[in-house]
């Protein structure tokens, strides 16, 4: 596995020492860029330092490259990046948060699919390392993980096939209207964001909704949405508000509770594979791998 910082700067290396040892422990051998600890501002190295850094990720051995975290950074890169050298190394990228716009402008651009998943530091460098976490990113990276089942009370009725894509959901929304937005007709959208208050969140999915992305799908599916602080006078608008006004304009399934965004407990998901999803009382699952 090859670490490399394509955003944000890593504030703790004594974090990616440990997170590289949690990950020996789960079967990866990794190594680290020689770039990954830079600091330029609030960015993991300048802009021509992170370019670097993913041009070197596509030439080493190792066939999964992780981020080792997020932040913010690479939008500024999008319009720089050898996209089509990206597909053709065949290196299964994985990342999360900012590297949502990675995710999207590869799949956009190409066609090839990636993982939105675990990062180095926050998932495998803190003082405890959450064993689901570990054990979904293991399977998803084996290939073994057939189907991802979780709890979803409120759940519309959908039983349906086609594309998986999204991610943070400013990130996405960041993409409208650029060469990096992926065209998904009949997908599944996931999205998840932290620290964004109810009313941001509802703006943000208001705007992918008057540009025509919601409708076109067949799924919609929100993960976890947290460290937001609501105001008094909310007087009582939370999430759930959102969700009922998605449903109300958006004529598109809603599933809820899906376990990614900035939490301890995350599934691996692949952006850009097929796969299907159904709801039946109170639960959700989401075929990964379908083998007839």
């Amino acid at each position: 596995m090859y670490l490399f910082s394509p955003s944000g700067a890593v504030s703790d290396p004594a974090a990616l020492e440990r997170a590289r040892e949690r990950l020996r422990q789960l079967g990866f051998r990794s190594a680290v860029d020689r770039s990954a600890l830079a600091v330029h501002e609030r960015f993991a190295g300048t802009d021509k330092q992170r370019l670097a850094a993913i041009a070197r990720s596509l030439k080493q051995k190792h066939p999964i490259v992780m981020a080792t975290r997020g932040g913010y950074g690479l939008s500024r890169l999008l319009p720089y990046i050898d996209w089509k050298a990206v597909a053709d190394s065949g290196k299964i990228f994985i990342g999360q948060s900012d590297f949502t716009v990675f995710n999207l402008a590869l799949l956009a651009r190409t066609g090839a699919a990636s993982y939105a998943g675990p990062t180095a530091v926050f998932d495998f460098g803190g003082k405890k390392m959450d064993e689901l976490t570990a054990a979904l990113f293991v399977e998803s990276m084996r290939r073994e993980l057939e189907i991802l089942s979780f709890e979803s009370p409120d759940a519309d009725p959908v039983d349906a096939r086609g594309v998986l894509w999204g991610g943070n959901l400013a990130m996405v929304a960041s993409l409208a209207g650029t060469p990096y937005m992926p065209k998904i007709r009949g997908g599944i959208l996931f999205l998840e964001d932290v620290a964004e208050h109810p009313f941001r969140v509802e703006r943000m999915l208001m705007q992918l909704w008057q540009a025509g992305i919601l409708a076109r799908q067949k799924a919609i599916v929100l993960g976890r949405f947290t460290e937001y602080r609501l105001a008094p006078h909310d007087k009582g608008y939370d999430l759930p508000s959102v969700v009922a006004w998605l449903r109300q304009h958006v004529r598109v399934p809603v599933v809820t509770g899906l376990p990614y965004g900035h939490v301890k407990v995350k599934a691996t998901l692949p952006v850009g594979g097929k796969v299907g999803i159904a709801t039946e009382q109170g639960m959700a699952h989401l075929v990964l791998e379908e083998h007839h």
